[in-house]
């Protein structure tokens, strides 16, 4: 077994991935990682010990005391709102050269079940953690959960590029009633969903079907982002996924420029017509395509459409006295147009 890493080391690279955080005990989980094995995983949480991994647990203390006076915190940011292929975006985003792609770290998501003034202790030292690289030249994008929406203003600055990715109240339903594993996400998240948007004083009827959960469930994620967005004043992009799709290449530009990476065009071309494009980004020994995509929406919504209008229509009168819903309507609207 290897020793832990010494202070110098956890700050020189991205090597040691500040992986998980346990407030309540003061550890912080750092995981060993080449810069491979950040391209590889889907995801930082958990899952990522199928293979073994040397990890050893520290004082979060010892780390944050031993944070240098110049370090980094210019870490880029994708918050989303589930579902909507931002691990698909982070991994094509990834193969640039000035990108190193970290993928839904577990210790993100561990903070957001504590009050504000715990988090307080970890976000700042978190933000320089994150921002961590293998080269100069390189910047990090953070893919966060999707929840982890809620806490983003104390994780990112608002002048740092960020990247809001969603999809149409219409196709996220579709796309949640065509999995058997989203469908049971949205009954486990079900009554988080309604306290966050009470607290930003939307409250929907009881949901009656699966279709009305769903939509819940997209009012709840994208008001996070609206939320978030209002307060952005640096570089940003809101990315309709089903309309990147459209044209891959194009989109790509636009999300790099908004990262403030250098990119050519023939770069670009490559990734989007590259075999990311055409596996299944959650797990890539899988076959899946942006026609697949399409092909699944339009299966669930020709098979639910009407708890769907139904959903729609809940969305719609409830916005009426919900700015931020109107909002995240209107953006939807706008972007199918």
């Amino acid at each position: 077994m290897s020793s832990a890493p010494s202070a110098d080391e956890i700050w020189e690279d991205a090597r040691w991935l500040a992986q998980a955080v346990d407030p309540r005990a003061g550890l912080v989980r750092l995981v060993e990682m080449k810069a491979e094995d950040y391209r590889e995983a889907s995801f930082l949480d958990d899952r990522m010990f199928d293979r073994p991994r040397t990890s050893h647990l520290l004082q979060w203390d010892e780390v944050a005391n031993s944070m240098p006076s110049i370090r980094r915190a210019d870490a880029r940011w994708i918050f989303h709102i589930g579902h909507v292929g931002s691990t698909l975006i982070a991994r094509l985003l990834g193969e640039l050269k000035g990108i190193l792609s970290v993928r839904e770290p577990r210790a993100l998501r561990d903070l957001t079940f504590f009050p504000a003034e715990v988090r307080a202790q970890y976000t700042p030292t978190l933000r320089n953690l994150f921002s961590r690289t293998f080269a100069p030249h390189q910047a990090a994008l953070i893919k966060a959960t999707s929840f982890v929406s809620e806490i983003a203003p104390e994780l990112w600055t608002p002048r740092q590029p960020a990247i809001f990715v969603y999809a149409s109240p219409r196709n996220y339903i579709a796309g949640i009633l065509a999995g058997e594993n989203s469908r049971k996400e949205l009954a486990a998240l079900a009554e988080s969903r309604t306290a966050r948007l009470a607290s930003r004083g939307i409250q929907l009827p009881p949901a009656r079907n699966e279709a009305e959960l769903a939509a819940g469930a997209w009012a709840c994620e994208m008001t996070a982002l609206e939320a978030v967005g209002e307060l952005t004043i640096g570089p940003r992009a809101w990315t309709d996924f089903d309309r990147m799709l459209e044209d891959p290449a194009k989109w790509l530009a636009i999300l790099a420029g908004a990262l403030r990476i250098p990119a050519s065009d023939t770069e670009l071309e490559a990734i989007a017509n590259g075999p990311l494009m055409r596996r299944y980004s959650k797990a890539t020994e899988h076959e899946y395509s942006p026609q697949l995509r399409r092909d699944l929406l339009a299966e669930a919504g020709t098979r639910h459409r009407s708890d769907i209008e139904s959903a729609l229509a809940m969305l719609d009168e409830a916005a009426e006295t919900a700015p931020l819903l109107k909002q995240a309507l209107w953006r939807a609207s706008r972007s199918e147009s």
